[in-house]
């Protein structure tokens, strides 16, 4: 595999895109806990909440990669591969290994302290 400069730029852009998606989670996670639930259930609720939004980015990123590799040639064609891939596998970790990884810790007691959660 070549990774060339439109492979690389598709890649910033997909790890753009997964950093996005946490800070929309994390942003539901507090105002969650602003209004007064639990953590638990303020993780919960905020990763609902954060769903739509960030499922709705996501597939229209995809459905425009989807446009350029149809329409493009060359290095439109790689940069959309990347695109497209990255954009769904920082999807599918944003949405399911943030979510594990959160809950394990909501039962630790170093997690129970609101102030980590900006709150």
């Amino acid at each position: 595999i070549t990774l060339t400069l439109p492979g690389i730029a598709g890649i910033i852009l997909s790890i753009g895109m997964g950093v996005d998606a946490n800070v929309i989670i994390f942003e539901r996670i507090k105002e969650e806990l602003k209004n007064g639930k639990t953590i638990g259930a303020a993780v919960d609720d905020g990763f609902r909440r954060a769903f739509t939004a960030i499922l709705d980015s996501n597939v229209t990123t995809i459905l425009t990669a989807a446009v350029l590799y149809w329409l493009g040639s060359g290095p439109i064609k790689g940069f959309a591969i990347t695109l497209g891939m990255g954009v769904a596998l920082s999807f599918l970790t944003g949405v399911t290994a943030t979510r594990i990884m959160l809950k394990s810790i909501v039962g630790s007691k170093f997690a129970k302290n609101p102030k980590l959660y900006g709150v």
